[in-house]
């Protein structure tokens, strides 16, 4: 009697991601739980990428990314898949955004609540300043309503997609944004008040930029910080480590420890890779969560060269020199995320944009870890705590030199205390991350942490899509569309894998599909 063939099953479609930044994360965990068969490739030995974390004195600190905004980022894609963030992560909402200082001035604290903040400026820097921050609100509000759903929400749009997207209706609006114009000129006509224009210029930089040269639009910022800023309980880390722990639990394959060496491209498509150790895994898709300047400089191989532009030099956006410590402070009253501000501005970003060297009069961000925003009494004994100040994306180049980096330590620690910061370091309760040092756990970049610059109006439409120019490989992180940051990682994963799903469904007959018609963050569908 002859053996009866059995019916095979659809093969599911294979999808490799390299790298487990929070894109990749992202991207993971939804194209597992539609049904591909996902494996996840981190050459580190832990996920998070950029959102890293480093052991000092015994104690662990976040390296990377230190507030968590735009939540309905995540609380979109867990109710898509049926889960609830607040079952997964603990936040919790700060009332004050940060603390700022200036040399002889005191300091001031911005409130997410628009009325708190007003009033606290109108104290700090009279009426008139109050009400230019009203005005200044509100434009940012435009700004993001203008911009959420036909830009951020959308698949690498361009000029004329975003006129098109926001329609006739829309065109006014669109126009009232500004643009064409720079951040810091915009910020002249809402502050006369120096330090004011110095603090919300500083939201250039939360995308690597200069306010001198960025986009007026990044005002938005505002908008979005008004919104909600949280802390993550364990740190910033815990996220990444759970969208690991989540992505595994839909049926992703995490391997840790592996470099990819290149894209194996066949046919002039991409079909998978191949380790470093030689190993190839096949794939139908890949998807590509590294910094997408490193696919233009052929570090994955010179058949996904192709795959996007090189970004030269100067239009990197910044890095950073970092200082996690572990140390005893005392004098000035730290709160979670504190600003101790450059008495001349200008000329830091001449240093770090035209000069490209460490600034010789820094801005200086720290990071209290285990303080809150309520002006508690710190905690006792040693702090962990992060300083960062900018730094030009050279990483690739010659180390800087000792010299200037023992310098710029010294102007760093002395502005803290000339704030009246007093803090007691120890070389061995102190890690430090040079440009050069970014470079090299970011091949490609030269150290640059934001992907390209962010300056002129067209930088935000330059980025790379989530679909490369090489068919089969896709792209997702903080350099692609839809910009930099944690939330906008998190979108561009959500947008690469909806492509993945849209790409694929496509070239498969109907009756293989494996998984339901899939829709982009946003609501347009991929089909």
């Amino acid at each position: 009697m002859p053996v009866q063939r059995q019916p095979s099953l659809p093969r599911r479609d294979r999808v490799v991601v390299v790298g487990a930044g929070i894109g990749g994360l992202v991207a993971a965990l939804e194209l597992a739980h539609r049904g591909a068969d996902v494996t996840l490739l981190e050459r580190a030995g832990e996920p998070g990428g950029k959102m890293r974390r480093v052991a000092v004195a015994g104690r662990w600190l976040d390296a990377g990314p230190t507030v968590f905004t735009m939540r309905w980022v995540f609380d979109g894609l867990c109710d898509d898949l049926g889960l609830r963030l607040d079952d997964h992560l603990a936040l919790k909402p700060l009332s004050v955004l940060a603390r700022h200082a200036w040399d002889g001035d005191g300091h001031f604290d911005l409130h997410a609540d628009v009325a708190r903040a007003a009033d606290a400026i109108g104290d700090f820097a009279g009426a008139d300043a109050a009400r230019g921050y009203r005005d200044f609100v509100r434009r940012g509000r435009d700004i993001y309503r203008t911009l959420e759903g036909p830009f951020l929400r959308s698949s690498r749009p361009t000029p004329v997609s975003l006129a098109w997207r926001c329609g006739l209706a829309g065109l006014p609006g669109l126009l009232r944004i500004s643009p064409f114009a720079r951040l810091w000129h915009e910020l002249g006509r809402h502050f006369a008040d120096p330090r004011l224009r110095q603090l919300f210029g500083r939201y250039a930089t939360y995308c690597g930029a200069s306010p001198f040269h960025a986009p007026a639009t990044l005002m938005l910022v505002a908008h979005v910080e008004q919104e909600g800023v949280w802390t993550v309980g364990g740190g910033m880390h815990e996220l990444a480590r759970t969208l690991a722990a989540l992505a595994q639990r839909a049926g992703a394959t995490l391997r840790y420890g592996c470099d990819v060496a290149r894209i194996r491209v066949d046919g002039g498509r991409a079909r998978g890779v191949v380790l470093a150790d030689g190993e190839a895994i096949d794939a139908d898709a890949v998807v590509f969560n590294g910094d997408a300047a490193a696919l233009g400089a052929g570090l994955l191989g010179d058949d996904a060269r192709r795959a996007t532009a090189p970004v030269p030099r100067a239009q990197r956006s910044l890095s950073a020199l970092t200082w996690n410590l572990v140390a005893r402070t005392a004098g000035f009253p730290l709160l979670r995320h504190t600003v101790f501000f450059s008495p001349d501005y200008a000329a830091e970003f001449d240093d770090l944009t035209h000069r490209r060297r460490l600034p010789r009069a820094p801005t200086v961000y720290v990071c209290a870890h285990d303080r809150g925003d309520d002006g508690d009494p710190p905690p006792v004994g040693a702090e962990r705590l992060l300083c960062l100040v900018n730094a030009p994306a050279d990483g690739d180049l010659a180390p800087l030199p000792d010299e200037e980096l023992a310098s710029c330590e010294a102007r760093t620690f002395r502005l803290l205390a000339q704030c009246g910061l007093q803090v007691q370091r120890e070389p061995a309760s102190t890690q430090i991350t040079t440009p050069s040092d970014f470079h090299r756990l970011f091949p490609g970049t030269g150290g640059a942490l934001y992907g390209q610059a962010s300056h002129g109006w067209r930088a935000s439409f330059t980025r790379p899509g989530s679909a490369s120019r090489l068919p089969g490989l896709y792209l997702a992180g903080g350099s692609t569309h839809p910009g930099p940051g944690v939330p906008m990682a998190a979108l561009s994963g959500r947008l690469a894998a909806q492509r993945v799903l849209g790409d694929l469904s496509r070239s498969r007959p109907a009756s293989s599909a494996t998984w339901p018609r899939a829709a982009t963050p946003g609501g347009m569908s991929t089909r």
